[in-house]
């Protein structure tokens, strides 16, 4: 099944996976187009990209290329108006270091082309912990981060801060993306959280998170303050913010 689809890869310093995540990804039966944001890797990362792109996958790669280390939402942000520009029909979030396996894109893809869903995500959480070589504290953070979220905002999804995630180009059309002000883990609860506002319907399919092993993780201890806090601004936002409905 061909689908007028791209997956958005943020990158920084990965030299070590790029190009076998984009290989991965455009093997794929179904077509994928990739589209990498990458914040001025040092490494040489563009580097790679632009020599596939060049090479052998002129037509489905694509490289923006930003100046430093603006974050991860601002990443995400920067390839959802290029993906709308552009008119693409699905459009994905990835990591670029394999902890989110490209042989599930297929099923993000299905529950929205097929199943009717406006959104679906890549989750860790709804059916038990499903994480592989993460340090156990950092399992626990995660999960009961995904916890604290839906308490605190209401928000019925069981991993609020998933980074694997397929929407429907009309949901990212609506969202009113120049209003989303997170930049680290609270930029995947913000998403959700608007989505769900805005009456989309949303899907968790069961995936297996596994962390990379090439490769230096980005995670720090700001970007879970920053989910701490940015939860309650949420829940404040949704009391008094109007919405966008679905149309």
């Amino acid at each position: 099944m061909q689908t007028n689809s791209i997956v958005i890869i943020p990158t920084y310093n990965e030299k070590e996976n790029v190009e076998n995540i984009i290989r991965a990804v455009t093997a794929l039966p179904e077509g994928f187009h990739v589209l990498i944001i990458d914040d001025g890797s040092p490494d040489g990362t563009a580097d790679i990209v632009k020599r596939l792109k060049a090479d052998e996958l002129p037509d489905r790669l694509f490289l923006i290329e930003r100046s430093g280390k603006l974050g991860l939402g601002t990443a995400y942000l920067c390839g959802f108006q290029w993906a709308i520009e552009h008119q693409y029909d699905y459009v994905f979030e990835m990591d670029a270091d394999f902890s989110h396996a490209p042989s599930d894109l297929p099923r993000l893809l299905a529950a929205c082309a097929d199943e009717g869903y406006d959104m679906s995500i890549g989750s860790r959480y709804v059916s038990g912990v499903n994480v592989v070589n993460w340090p156990i504290g950092r399992v626990l953070m995660s999960y009961f981060a995904s916890k604290y979220v839906r308490l605190v905002t209401g928000l019925g999804i069981h991993d609020t801060t998933a980074g694997f995630v397929c929407y429907r180009r009309q949901v990212l059309e609506t969202l009113e993306l120049d209003k989303i002000r997170f930049k680290g883990y609270a930029f995947q609860i913000e998403m959700k959280f608007t989505a769900a506002k805005c009456d989309f319907k949303i899907k968790e399919v069961p995936v297996v998170f596994v962390n990379r092993t090439l490769g230096t993780s980005k995670m720090s201890g700001g970007i879970f303050s920053e989910a701490l806090f940015g939860v309650m601004r949420l829940r404040w936002d949704g009391w008094f913010r109007k919405y966008p409905k679905k149309s």
